[in-house]
């Protein structure tokens, strides 16, 4: 058995067992506030499969994307000024480092007064904070770059849009995802965030809500269900840094 089949049966076998053991541990349960997992368990799928999924799953799904693809456009293309031009690295650095060090959750009171309570608001709130992740990330790898690949692109007269797309995007490729990775729990997090105040739909106003009307089976679903949807979103993205930087994985496994 190699390997790669040990490591898919360990990534399998181990959540079970876990939850197995929860179940077990939590079946004579009579806590108020931590009912027997079989009871979460079933409240799950009376509630998310799918009878509240179109009302609050999906306006949670759109919210995190549009503010997901945002960050990583601009940060991108930011990092790529930022790492390739060294005034614009002196001139941008107080600007990065003061917004970057705002806490989150205080950008909401600015959001609600200019953007008001809707999804305008959430998406911006999530497009900032998932910036910084990429952008710094997409700097570092630019700056980074071998040598040796940047002197032979320049030798042989590849500049522009082409040095861009077959030089620098591809040698920082690791480092942007790594950045997008990072980006995307924080999307996860701040989506829940951003409908825990002046919202009317989403998962995390349904937790919140679930809390405040005591219903705890429903309020636990709902964590259930952001853990899933994190698992999830971490696995295709997994799928997409597998098939977008295949030729960064073959190299390292070569150089091993």
């Amino acid at each position: 058995m190699n390997r790669r089949r040990i490591g898919l049966i360990l990534e399998i076998a181990v959540p079970l067992l876990i939850v197995a053991a929860l179940i077990a541990w939590s079946a004579g349960s009579t806590s108020f506030y931590f009912p027997p997992v079989t009871d979460m368990l079933v409240t799950f799928r009376e509630t998310w499969l799918f009878d509240r999924f179109g009302s609050d799953v999906l306006p949670s799904l759109y919210r995190l994307a549009a503010g997901y693809a945002i960050a990583t456009v601009v940060g991108v293309a930011a990092g790529v000024v930022i790492g390739s031009v060294p005034l614009a690295a002196r001139a941008a650095e107080p600007v990065v480092e003061f917004l970057r060090a705002i806490p989150p959750p205080a950008l909401i009171p600015f959001g609600i007064l200019v953007l008001g309570i809707g999804d305008t608001m959430k998406i911006f709130v999530i497009a900032v904070v998932c910036l910084w992740p990429v952008l710094l990330n997409t700097v570092d790898g630019i700056r980074g770059l071998d040598p040796t690949l940047t002197a032979t692109a320049r030798i042989y007269g590849i500049t522009g849009w082409d040095r861009l797309t077959r030089v620098v995007l591809p040698g920082t490729g690791p480092q942007i995802v790594a950045g997008m990775r990072t980006s995307l729990s924080l999307a996860l997090i701040m989506t829940v965030v951003s409908e825990l105040v002046a919202s009317t739909n989403g998962v995390g106003y349904f937790v919140l809500q679930s809390q405040r009307d005591f219903a705890i089976p429903q309020m636990w679903s709902g964590i259930i269900l952001l853990g899933v949807l994190g698992y999830l979103l971490n696995a295709a993205l997994g799928l997409v840094e597998r098939r977008v930087l295949a030729w960064h994985r073959h190299a390292t496994e070569r150089a091993r």
